[in-house]
């Protein structure tokens, strides 16, 4: 996968241009519209090693002080394979995604079911369900 930037595709699998899908999100210029956005644009901070973006989308009712994400660890691709819930009219959500990743030269997966609330129109992630 190339890097992201104007020519390179955003890492949460949609296909656009990352300055045209969750790069908005990360500066802070939109807000995830549904649940699934909120989880793929995380998905995508994890693999641009945006720590600020991934706490500040935690609920802070669960969020970690801090982060310390492992630069070695190369998140390559990410599957949606469910969700409830979590569109725009609603308050709370959950998607099942897996989370496809290279480590130490090995390849792994981070296999979840994320829940998620909306809370004065913001959406956070919590935890798994």
């Amino acid at each position: 996968m190339s890097g992201p930037g104007k020519a390179g595709r955003c890492p949460c699998g949609r296909g656009e241009p990352y300055d045209e899908c969750c790069g908005p999100l990360h500066r802070g210029r939109r807000k995830a519209a549904t649940a699934e956005a909120l989880m793929r644009s995380r998905y995508s901070a994890f693999a641009v090693g945006d720590e600020d973006y991934l706490l500040a989308t935690w609920h802070p009712g669960t969020r970690p002080a801090s982060l310390d994400l492992d630069p070695e660890q190369r998140w390559t691709h990410l599957e949606v394979l469910s969700r409830t819930g979590g569109t725009p009219f609603q308050t709370t959500g959950t998607v099942e995604f897996r989370a496809h990743y290279r480590w130490q030269g090995h390849r792994d997966e981070l296999h979840e079911n994320s829940r998620f609330v909306r809370e004065d129109g913001v959406w956070f992630y919590v935890s798994p369900a």
